[in-house]
């Protein structure tokens, strides 16, 4: 039998607070609103947090758990992978943490052609013995025109394309697609990955006759959350890829509703 080194006892009284396996590339399956499902690739860190008694973990059991729930990876699995990593690897805590991009079919405004866009998304979970604690984060491209420039000027305005990054934590449901509709309808217009010439026209025109600060967007988009009983807290913030300076504006709002 092979000597199990990790298990043996450490002398020097210094629990570890995260151990485990970071930025594992990792196909995986998630829930898709009109699809059912989705398969991706995600970038997966998997940590526990190691008793002061043992030299190390096992490495190997991460990826075994990983493996048993590769095919239903969602908000809703993420409290039996957690309790799995809690028992399997006698810890009080466990936390996981999965990025990957969730991929949306879009169609053009005015010609109606389809294309695919993609976005950041994030699960997190964290858990130890009496409680767990679940984040779904998207990260939306949208197009913000500033209210100022087309104020001050004869002919046009400055815009940017404007990053918004929605956190949330819910009760029921809340679909990626939701939180991606929330972000664009929050600007000055959405981002797509195909446009023709009429396409161009009308999102040039309308993010010109919907001008928004990098204020406006997060609290479009906190005024949207607070009404939704869905969510139990929110963090939306905005980071506007300024145009004409060499800085981006930014503004971001978290409100906690179960304090309410």
């Amino acid at each position: 039998m092979l000597k199990d080194v990790q298990s043996l006892n450490d002398d020097r009284n210094l629990s570890i607070d995260k151990v485990g396996i970071k930025d594992i590339l990792y196909p995986i399956v998630v829930k898709d609103k009109n699809k059912g499902k989705q398969h991706t690739v995600a970038r997966i860190d998997m940590f526990v947090k190691l008793p002061h008694s043992f030299k190390g973990t096992h490495m190997s059991r991460f990826v075994e758990i990983l493996n048993n729930y590769k095919a239903d990876i969602d908000i809703r699995s993420f409290g039996d992978i957690l309790d799995d990593m809690m028992g399997v690897l006698d810890s009080e805590v466990a936390g996981v943490e999965v990025r990957f991009p969730y991929f949306i079919e879009k169609k053009a405004p005015v010609s109606n052609l389809p294309s695919i866009m993609d976005y950041e998304c994030e699960y997190t979970g964290y858990a130890t013995k009496s409680e767990k604690d679940f984040v779904t984060t998207v990260k939306v491209p949208v197009v913000s025109v500033c209210p100022c420039s087309r104020e001050i000027s004869s002919a046009g305005a400055h815009n940017q394309r404007s990053y918004v990054k929605i956190k949330v934590r819910y009760n029921k449901m809340v679909w990626i697609e939701d939180l991606v509709n929330i972000a664009e309808c929050s600007a000055s217009a959405p981002i797509y990955s195909l446009l023709k010439r009429e396409d161009e026209k009308y999102i040039t025109e309308t993010s010109y006759a919907n001008p928004v600060f990098v204020e406006d967007i997060v609290r479009n988009i906190a005024e949207i959350l607070l009404e939704d009983d869905r969510i139990t807290w929110f963090e939306v913030s905005s980071d506007n890829m300024e145009s004409i300076h060499n800085h981006s504006a930014y503004a971001l709002i978290s409100r906690d509703k179960r304090k309410n």
